[in-house]
């Protein structure tokens, strides 16, 4: 059987962007595997999201869209007491976005922090039959986060190896997630760090970004951060508008970026 499908895993969250003028702001659907799953549909290739939204109007506008792309949801998870995560994205005084915290919830966790293996495990069946099919899984580390999803995820990552689907984790660095955080807000950056480097020892394929790469490996070198893990991934470093660095299939090189005159919006272009 021909594998051809690609099963995202992770946070889908509300990116609520500062406008330029800093007056007011505008929401936008995101989150790094949610983005990847719905670009995936636009380039025709099946994508099965899995993650947990709250069951309030964000949730609902996500189902919506993942369902106009034809997003496959049968593993999606409904939290009734946790909502949907907003993030806020403020602007510094170079206009340049960053993660600043996320708006109050009247609870102390979020629903993507709660993703349940006991509800993963009760269709079980129907993930072994999308493994089957699957070539790619593709996740992050803010999972790692919450002690629930984190289970959740190397659950997940256990199944798709016996069915020898290849792992794209995108490291995907924000410490604010961690921050603010019930679970994880006591844990140093120290062994934030320790807990995220084990997780990438699963990876086939890493993506990261250059400040990460130096971070988490003290080297902005693909091969030798490569050698660094158990599996000896194929390495992607990016570093914003300049040269992506990679090493893959035991070549290394580096690719220029495009360049563009009417750039719009660079909201999820990393994912």
């Amino acid at each position: 059987m021909e594998k051809t499908k690609v099963v995202c895993i992770g946070e889908a969250l509300i990116d609520r962007i500062r406008n330029k003028s800093n007056q007011g702001f505008t929401d936008f659907l995101g989150g790094a595997p949610a983005n990847v799953a719905c670009a995936l549909r636009k380039l025709k290739i099946d994508s099965i999201f899995i993650g947990r939204l709250g069951s309030d109007d964000f949730g609902k506008k996500f189902i919506r869209q993942f369902n106009e792309l034809e997003v496959n949801l049968d593993l999606l998870q409904i939290d009734n007491v946790f909502s949907t995560r907003v993030v806020n994205v403020d602007r510094d005084h170079f206009g340049d976005r960053f993660f600043s915290g996320f708006e109050p919830s009247s609870y102390s966790c979020f629903a993507d922090e709660a993703l349940s293996k006991k509800l993963i495990e009760k269709k079980l069946p129907n993930l072994e039959k999308f493994f089957l099919e699957t070539k790619y899984l593709v996740t992050g580390t803010i999972v790692l986060s919450s002690p629930k999803s984190a289970e959740t995820i190397f659950f997940l990552l256990e199944q798709a190896n016996k069915f020898e689907v290849k792992i794209i984790i995108d490291l995907n660095w924000r410490e604010v997630f961690w921050d603010h955080s019930s679970f994880s807000s006591e844990i140093s950056q120290a062994n934030r760090v320790n807990l995220i480097k084990k997780f990438l020892n699963h990876a086939n394929v890493l993506k990261l970004a250059k400040e990460e790469a130096t971070l988490f490996f003290e080297d902005e070198n693909p091969f030798l951060i490569s050698q660094q893990l158990s599996n000896r991934p194929d390495v992607i470093i990016t570093d914003g508008k300049n040269p992506v660095s990679w090493y893959f299939n035991g070549l290394q090189g580096i690719t220029e970026t495009p360049t563009s005159q009417k750039i719009v919006d660079t909201t999820g272009a990393g994912d």
